[in-house]
């Protein structure tokens, strides 16, 4: 057989091959502005930073409030403790220069629109068991006073509230107790078991065991509602 004659390439051709060209050129060129987009820069971390904290190295209360309102976030909002433990802060109201940089660099947050995007994330921790233990104890250090190894009683409520008000039914009840009881303070001891309690005993108490490694504190709330439920 006769060999078969190539085909000259036709107008066409050169224009669909040139379109291809163009295609991939577009396609590198896209899938790199979007690499730029998503890549972290811890440029623009710092800059970010120091719109709150100014001159200084740390975000303080009022640069807090204008971090809050640009990420649409309350203050009390149990997500900006979760943020707080992402970002090891060590006190409340306040994150330095440091916590700042590791925390949001380990989100891979450089920018309020990235944070905002993050925020669903963040509220979602809480529903790990394991995560939700180590941000209640880490709640603990992060409230207290510093020169104290007490949590005193009304900081220890609002935490409690914050961290166990909408999943505890028995809370409502644990914080009415606490108001009208002697304490002044609760320790860390006492603050982990409470999280214990919480998880492990029945809604009727009637699992609880008197003579178990319990507080003295859990004792005598299981003894108030008792009472009050027998009145």
């Amino acid at each position: 057989m006769p060999p078969r004659k190539k085909r000259r390439p036709s107008a066409g051709d050169d224009m669909s091959a040139k379109k291809s060209r163009q295609d991939s050129v577009f396609r590198k060129h896209e899938t790199s502005q979007i690499r730029e987009e998503e890549t972290f820069s811890s440029k623009r971390c710092l800059e970010w930073f120091y719109e709150y904290a100014g001159c200084d190295d740390v975000v303080g209360p009022e640069g807090m409030e204008k971090f809050c309102e640009d990420i649409g976030v309350e203050p009390e909002n149990v997500v900006m403790l979760v943020l707080a433990w992402k970002l090891d802060a060590q006190s409340m109201g306040y994150f330095t220069l440091q916590e700042w940089l590791r925390g949001m660099g380990s989100l891979q947050c450089d920018s309020t629109e990235r944070l905002r995007n993050s925020l669903d994330y963040l509220r979602s921790v809480l529903n790990d068991s394991t995560s939700f233990k180590l941000i209640y104890r880490y709640a603990f250090d992060f409230a207290r006073e510093k020169d104290q190894r007490s949590l005193d009683l009304n900081t220890a409520k609002c935490m409690l509230g914050l961290l166990l008000g909408k999943t505890w039914p028995l809370f409502p009840v644990f914080n009415q107790f606490l108001e009208q009881s002697k304490y002044k303070v609760i320790n860390k001891d006492q603050w982990c078991n409470v999280l214990e309690f919480s998880r492990t005993i029945n809604l009727d108490l009637s699992n609880y065991d008197e003579d178990g490694a319990w507080p003295v504190l859990l004792d005598e709330f299981v003894e108030w509602y008792k009472e009050r439920q027998m009145s």
